[in-house]
């Protein structure tokens, strides 16, 4: 089967003409930036690349005085700081930074943040979504009950979030956030159930609760804004329906304008949503720049660290996270993966890693509920990654119309959602199947208001339905087995506990 091409950075998302797979990646410039190397220590300078660093000390304290010094010592400026979990934001352009502050008493881990400058290097996406043109608009037929474009979601009765409408929209109670390149809280499907104390901008790190900030500019990627309709698309009468129809989404803004995913925005999401009455994020991306995050580099292990510690914290204020499992068609349970994107914000190579130590996050953190995508036929989409232990569910997520084409009014194997500017369009990838997930989850907690986290998602994989193992699973029918499942009925590798189902979510 085809493969995704090597080197390139996907964010959980295929950007994909009618009946093509194509995956969507990242050009980038090459770029002097390295991590600090462990040697001997040396005076700060200030001559080396400005890089952003996270470091992580005991929980609950708040920085003290003499390491804030130290840290200033080492040349390095405090951006912010999480002091409930430990988590200080910092720059610094010493190039021995990182080193030299991990020998500071109370500094538990640190490490740089990025590979690249500040700000990283322009990138160029390949593959856009493709937007409905103005005649497929007009021309589509719905229903009685129905939003205009409905018919062409054939993702929705796949989960069997039609009929769940039919009882409830959801509570107008619950918010999810997207965390994303930006939500454009103008979109008419979007407007009516937006969030706006819940949304935020978090790329430096910092919140910038500037009016507006949490929107992606012109020249910014759609995805969010796909990714908020397709959980709460609003019923209205206009463009296209959510999962959850009836609760509010909220913007939590965590890319660069060039589409960079880093530590300090992400965790700055998780905290924001945590404050604010989240209780669901939607996760679509890996953090940047290692798509696998290794415990055994110094500089990785206090990414890991530093975002274990802010999606825990979301989870005990009752923040369930959903996230996507990517689009390599990787075996994630397997003993050692090739990774060939990272570091994706200078210049990638070839590594092999190994999965006990290396993880991608957020997808792979402890509590994280990591979603496999599905396509029109109910089966693995061809990108999705999978692995016996590591798919917690799945969701419609869109797949090539080769490969899986769904049943008439519906003449598109991918997802369809909205687009920044009041447009909609076909996207697809394990992005489009996490926010399937999320909508669901806040229609549980739609129905258990009083339900904790940890009850949310324990009724999330005892309401999927149970989908065997796809055997032997040839997507493009080429005689070549593309990828093997293990595991049983009820839980397994390429679905996890199963598909989820909207209707038991509303029901039971």
């Amino acid at each position: 089967m085809p493969r995704l091409r090597p080197r390139t950075r996907s964010h959980r998302v295929l950007a994909l003409p009618l009946g093509m797979a194509m995956a969507s990646a990242l050009a980038f410039l090459p770029n002097t930036g390295a991590f600090a190397a462990e040697g001997a220590p040396k005076a700060a300078t200030t001559d080396g690349t400005p890089l952003s660093y996270v470091v992580n000390t005991a929980p609950g304290h708040g920085a003290s005085a003499h390491l804030k010094r130290a840290i200033a010592k080492a040349g390095g400026t405090v951006v912010t700081s999480y002091d409930k979990i430990g988590v200080l934001v910092v720059h610094s352009s010493n190039a021995d930074f990182a080193r030299t502050v991990r020998r500071i008493p109370g500094v538990q881990s640190a490490g740089a943040t990025r590979t690249a400058p500040l700000p990283a290097q322009s990138t160029t996406d390949v593959g856009t979504p493709r937007a409905l043109t103005a005649q497929e608009v007009a021309g589509a037929k719905a229903a009685a009950g129905q939003d205009p474009l409905e018919p062409l979601q054939w993702d929705l009765p796949a989960i069997k979030a039609d009929k769940a409408h039919q009882k409830t929209l959801g509570s107008s109670k619950v918010t999810v956030a997207v965390i994303d390149t930006g939500v454009d809280d103008t979109h008419p499907d979007i407007a009516p159930n937006f969030n706006r104390k819940a949304s935020v901008n978090c790329v430096s790190g910092k919140a910038n609760t500037a009016d507006g900030a949490w929107r992606p500019s012109a020249e910014e990627s759609p995805h969010g804004t796909h990714v908020a309709g397709e959980i709460a698309g609003a019923k209205n009468g206009v463009g296209i329906t959510g999962v959850a129809p009836g609760v509010k989404v909220a913007g939590i803004k965590v890319s660069t304008t060039e589409g960079f995913f880093y530590t300090e925005a992400v965790v700055c999401g998780f905290m924001w949503a945590a404050e604010h009455g989240v209780d669901v994020t939607n996760n679509s991306y890996y953090t940047d720049p290692w798509y696998f995050n290794c415990t055994d580099d110094p500089d990785q292990k206090a990414l890991v660290t530093a975002l274990t510690r802010a999606t825990r914290y979301a989870e005990k204020k009752g923040t369930v996270n959903v996230a996507a499992a990517g689009n390599e068609n990787y075996d994630l349970a397997a003993d050692e993966i090739t990774d060939p994107s990272s570091p994706n914000d200078t210049t990638p190579g070839d590594r092999v890693v190994d999965t006990s130590k290396c993880f991608d996050i957020p997808t792979q953190l402890p509590g994280v509920v990591t979603v496999a995508s599905t396509g029109a036929k109910g089966i693995k989409s061809s990108f999705s990654n999978y692995g016996l232990g590591q798919i917690d569910v799945a969701a419609p997520g869109g797949d090539s119309t080769a490969y899986q084409t769904p049943a008439p009014p519906a003449n598109s194997g991918l997802i369809l959602g909205p687009l920044p500017g009041g447009s909609w369009g076909y996207m697809a990838g394990t992005s489009m199947a996490s926010p399937h997930v999320a909508g669901v989850a806040a229609l549980i907690k739609s129905t258990h208001p009083h339900a904790p986290a940890a009850l949310v998602k324990a009724l999330l994989y005892a309401e999927a339905d149970a989908t065997p193992c796809t055997k032997p699973y040839d997507i493009d029918s080429d005689g070549k087995v593309d990828a093997v499942c293990q595991g049983s009925k009820n839980r397994n590798g390429f679905y996890g506990w199963g598909t989820v189902n909207a209707l038991k979510a509303v029901t039971r």
